[in-house]
């Protein structure tokens, strides 16, 4: 590597509310010699920061303009409606879009969720932000539908949140730069994302196996017989030993000699 080449690194954008720190941490374990900075960036400001190779890859929220980009739908968030502790919705586990006909409902200008009727009764101005909006509910404007992420994020003591039935939901995808051929390290992220092992043909380049032992059997040093046993085998079983007939006896032929006291001559 010359002196004018950068070593490698990975730029990761994310809008708010999501949460990177799991599949950081296993690029941090598998690259641990290639850095990976991390940028929040708002839902809107997401696709034209990748467009413009401001980062690597990002987590952004659909739907988005696809001009350009690829991307990986990979889960779905429920919505909830965020309320003051004492209103009457946080009676209540879940509560239907319908139910807010009558309440004030804010619409922030960075809202995620893809509306086609927005419920509830419209305020008199849209908040900036999703945090603006969240102020507005404390001081007792209107109420809010946001992704549970988004209501956790911008969590206050005097507020809550229950989920809310009959409106959109925030899917949450992974997407980078669209190029005839992905970049490695995009790759290598992807794999990671979608659960792939570090051995992976798709995703690092596989550990090459291990050459197997040979067994001592099979071409090297023959097997020594377990001891007290003989090698031979009759009929499946071990061979008798030597020296015994079939009755126990010593195996000597009957009109063999016997030792014995030698007679007296007459």
């Amino acid at each position: 590597m010359t002196g004018s080449e950068e070593p490698p690194s990975f730029r990761l954008a994310y809008v708010p509310g999501v949460t990177p720190s799991k599949w950081v941490r296993i690029w941090n374990e598998r690259l641990p010699d290639v850095p990976l900075t991390l940028s929040t960036v708002s839902a809107a400001e997401a696709p034209d920061v990748l467009r413009g190779r401001g980062a690597d890859a990002g987590f952004v929220r659909l739907p988005i303009d696809r001009t350009d980009l690829s991307a990986i739908p990979l889960y779905t968030e429920t919505s909830v409606v965020v309320v003051p502790k004492d209103h009457l919705v946080a009676a209540v586990e879940e509560v239907s879009a319908d139910e807010l006909a009558d309440e004030i409902v804010l619409h922030p200008l960075d809202d995620t969720l893809d509306w086609e009727h927005p419920p509830g009764l419209p305020a008199f101005e849209r908040p900036a932000t999703t945090e603006d909006a969240v102020e507005l509910v404390a001081a007792g404007v209107g109420l809010l539908v946001v992704p549970q992420s988004l209501a956790r994020l911008y969590h206050r003591k005097d507020l809550t949140y229950r989920t809310i039935t009959g409106v959109p939901e925030s899917r949450v995808a992974l997407s980078w730069p669209e190029a005839e051929v992905t970049p490695d390290l995009v790759e290598e992220f992807i794999g990671i994302v979608r659960g792939r092992t570090v051995n992976s043909t798709r995703g690092r380049t596989p550990t090459p196996p291990q050459p197997k032992q040979k067994r001592a059997d099979k071409g090297g040093t023959p097997r020594k017989p377990a001891a007290g046993r003989t090698s031979g085998k009759t009929g499946g079983k071990p061979a008798k030993a030597q020296g015994k007939n079939a009755r126990g006896g010593s195996g000597a032929p009957k009109n063999a000699a016997k030792r014995g006291k030698p007679r007296r001559r007459p």
